[in-house]
C-alpha cells in the first residue's frame, strides 16, 4: 500500500532533552545481592529478592544487557511486539516499532500531541491514519504502523531511524535511532528469541472491580488472542482442571511453537499488572507474581512443549 503518515510535525526539542528521555529506558545496574534503580530525583534499593516491592518495574534482559520499563510501558510494548509476532514479521520490525513509540510517546497511549497527533505512535487523523478513537487504540495504531512499514522496500536492512522515518515522516528523523539499543532488547525478549528475557516485579494482584473476578480469566484470554492472534494461538484456551477457571493453557502453532510459547509468556508477564496475572508457566520455567523479584525460575510445570499456562487472581 502507498506510504502514508504525518508531515513533519514535532516541536523542536534540544538534544539534551532527547538524551534524557533515552536514558530513562537505559539498562539497570546490578551489584551483588543489591539492585539499585536510579530515577529522576530518587534512589530505590532492594536488598533481597523477596523484600517488599518498592516500585513496580519490568525488565528486558538479553546477553547481560538490560533495560527497564514501567508496567504501563511494558503493556504497550507487549502489544507492539505481539502484533508483529501475530503478523509473522521479523524481530527487526518489532525493534523498529518499539524504537518509534519510545521516541513518539515514551511508550504511552497519549490523548494529546503536536497539532492533532494522538496515541502510541502520535498518528494524525488529519493525515489519514484513522479517526481519533482508532489511533488511540493501541492494536489499531500498531497495525496501521506495520501496514506502512511492510511496504517500505528493504526495511529489514535499513537503519532503524531510516525505516521508522519512512513511515512517520517526522521533523526529527534522526531521533528514532537513539532508542535502537533498548528497543532491540525489548523486541528480542518479547518475541521469544531470548527465552525468559522479560520479567516484571509487581505488587499483589487486585482483580479489576469493573469487570469482576469471575470475568478476569476470560478477559485475559481475549486480550492474549487479540495480541497474538488465532494464527498463533491454536483454538480456545484449555481451562486447567482444579483451578476453578483461574488457569488457562494455550497451545501455540507451527514448527516454531517453543519460541512462540515464550513470546506468549512474555506478553502475559508484561500485561500482568492490567489483567491480574499471578503466574505464567512454560515448559520448565515459571514466573510467580508473589515472588516476582526472582524472575523466571526452573520448575516442574507440567506444561507441554509449545504451550503456555496463565493463572489469574
Amino acid at each position: 500500500m502507498p506510504a502514508r503518515g504525518p508531515a513533519p510535525r514535532r516541536l523542536p526539542r534540544s538534544a539534551a532533552a532527547a538524551n534524557r528521555r533515552a536514558r530513562r529506558l537505559r539498562p539497570l545496574v546490578a551489584a551483588g545481592a543489591a539492585l539499585t534503580v536510579l530515577t529522576a530525583g530518587a534512589v530505590w534499593l532492594v536488598r533481597d529478592e523477596d523484600a517488599p516491592v518498592v516500585r513496580q518495574r519490568c525488565t528486558a534482559t538479553v546477553d547481560g544487557e538490560s533495560t527497564s520499563l514501567s508496567p504501563e510501558q511494558a503493556r504497550h510494548a507487549a502489544t507492539v511486539v505481539g502484533i508483529a509476532v501475530r503478523r509473522g514479521l521479523p524481530a527487526r520490525a518489532a525493534t523498529i516499532g518499539i524504537a518509534t513509540v519510545i521516541q513518539e510517546s515514551g511508550l504511552r497511549n497519549l490523548d494529546h500531541g503536536d497539532r492533532d497527533s494522538l496515541g502510541l505512535f502520535q498518528q494524525r487523523p488529519s493525515q489519514g491514519w484513522g479517526t481519533p478513537e482508532q489511533v488511540q487504540d493501541p492494536v489499531f495504531a500498531t497495525n496501521a504502523f506495520y501496514d506502512v512499514l511492510v511496504e517500505v522496500d528493504g526495511y529489514r536492512e535499513l537503519e532503524v531511524t531510516d525505516a521508522a522515518q519512512r513511515v512517520q515522516r517526522s521533523g526529527f528523523p534522526l531521533a528514532y535511532g537513539d532508542h535502537e539499543p533498548e528497543a532491540r532488547l525489548v523486541a528480542s525478549a518479547l518475541t521469544g528469541y531470548t527465552p525468559g528475557g522479560f520479567t516484571c516485579r509487581l505488587r499483589q494482584a487486585e482483580p479489576d472491580a469493573q469487570i469482576g473476578t469471575d470475568d478476569q480469566p476470560s478477559l485475559a484470554a481475549q486480550r492474549l488472542r487479540e495480541a497474538m492472534g488465532t494464527e498463533v494461538v491454536q483454538g480456545e484456551p484449555r481451562v486447567v482442571p482444579g483451578t476453578n477457571g483461574k488457569a488457562l493453557e494455550y497451545a501455540l502453532d507451527g514448527e516454531d511453537a517453543s519460541r512462540l510459547a515464550w513470546a506468549a509468556a512474555g506478553w502475559a508477564v508484561a500485561s500482568a499488572a492490567e489483567h491480574a496475572v499471578v503466574e505464567v508457566s512454560v515448559e520448565g520455567s515459571t514466573w510467580q507474581r508473589e515472588h516476582s523479584g526472582r524472575g523466571w525460575v526452573p520448575a516442574d510445570t507440567g506444561v507441554p512443549a509449545g504451550s503456555v499456562r496463565v493463572r489469574v487472581a
